[in-house]
């Protein structure tokens, strides 16, 4: 299972990736929860409606540089970002306690 880490993650993340429409469309739709963190690529906007739980969202840059993060409750529509090819959504708190913030840069490694 592939997994994402930062320089101040203390342990590897594990991470689903959706790269097709079908499954970036779908996302965290219809689910309690996540272990780990939802990688839709490409993708520079998304929603909460009909989410069961509140997400933390991150938007990156070509680079997997963290451009902004912000916490959505559900029942939300996020704007697009200018200059993000790729959302990542974890439950809320979560990019928190992994040290992801605004101009982290996040590694993606797929064994």
């Amino acid at each position: 299972m592939p997994t994402l880490t930062t320089a101040e993650t203390p342990h590897p993340v594990p991470l689903e990736v959706a790269r097709s429409a079908r499954a970036r469309r779908r996302g965290l739709l219809g689910r309690d929860g996540i272990d780990g963190a939802l990688l839709l690529s490409p993708a520079s906007a998304v929603h909460t409606l009909g989410m069961r739980f509140p997400i933390d969202v991150a938007y990156l840059d070509r680079t997997l540089r963290v451009l902004a993060v912000r916490t959505m409750p559900p029942g939300r529509i996020g704007l697009p970002r200018p200059r993000a090819r790729q959302v990542l959504e974890a439950e809320a708190g979560a990019m928190e306690r992994w040290g992801i913030r605004r101009g982290v840069r996040v590694v993606v490694r797929d064994p």
